[in-house]
């Protein structure tokens, strides 16, 4: 029955990420509660979830995907109806921005030129893990300084810049190898756990005690432009942002404003 799951997700372009946690998290719950999907009720899933929270554990936002993966396959692909009750909402945790000078350190300690590369690519672009990691050279338009995120989330293509310190280096590293990827692995694209070990040993060469993972090079993308006083709506479609809302957590994160505020006591 989840191959109906499986060919459901991929009819409506959900991404790969989407379609193997969707997958997963309905196999778990069918091996929890040995039931036949049709014979499934409301509080196996109510019982489910509970067992995640209290006895695994599992955080607020853990608990919410799983719901949600639960939701499409009963309600939306079987239309069951049985998950219609209140969870707890998942925390929104405020994103871990890097300083412009903790930037630059990675940057710096990077060990290698293509290490390099794709730091400046993440902070360049804001760019998603998984969008670098299958970036053609077909994608780039390197003399006018742009490039193309083909079927990024939501399926939805979408135009990036190129710092222009970046381009000519990253032109020259495009010629030095024959893949189609811009930056590619063993066979094929590189792997995103790649990228992120280079951002985890980068960082501890840098001695910045705060973690970072590439997506911490989009946020810090987001707010440095933010503080810069790019529009709002810009940096959203930079981002590929189908809603405004997800983009305006970064009015939260910009301390520019703040930092032009006199404390009381200096007036004293």
């Amino acid at each position: 029955m989840l191959d109906q799951l499986s060919t459901e997700i991929k009819l409506r372009g959900f991404s790969k990420e989407t379609l193997k946690a969707y997958i997963y998290h309905n196999k778990r719950f069918l091996d929890y509660t040995m039931k036949p999907e049709l014979d499934v009720l409301e509080m196996d899933i109510k019982q489910y979830l509970a067992y995640l929270m209290h006895e695994k554990q599992a955080s607020s936002k853990t608990v919410s995907l799983v719901k949600a993966a639960l939701k499409f396959y009963y309600d939306e692909v079987l239309k069951m109806r049985v998950v219609n009750f209140a969870t707890p909402k998942a925390m929104k945790k405020l994103p871990t921005v890097l300083s412009r000078s903790e930037v630059k350190l990675l940057i710096e300690n990077a060990p290698t030129l293509k290490s390099r590369l794709i730091i400046k690519f993440l902070y360049s672009t804001g760019i998603r893990v998984s969008e670098l990691c299958n970036f053609k050279r077909t994608d780039l338009e390197l003399n006018e300084g742009v490039g193309w995120v083909r079927r990024g989330k939501g399926s939805k293509d979408r135009i990036i810049l190129l710092s222009e310190a970046l381009k000519a280096e990253l032109g020259l590293f495009i010629q030095g190898h024959g893949s189609e990827y811009i930056f590619p692995g063993v066979d094929g694209p590189m792997a995103p756990r790649n990228v992120q070990l280079i951002l985890q040993r980068t960082t501890t060469n840098s001695g910045i005690q705060k973690h970072v993972s590439p997506h911490t090079l989009r946020h810090s993308f987001a707010t440095h432009l933010l503080e810069n006083g790019t529009d709002i709506r810009k940096i959203q479609e930079l981002l590929g942002h189908s809603n405004l809302q997800t983009t305006q957590i970064y009015t939260q994160v910009s301390t520019a404003e703040l930092r032009k505020i006199r404390s009381p006591l200096d007036d004293l």
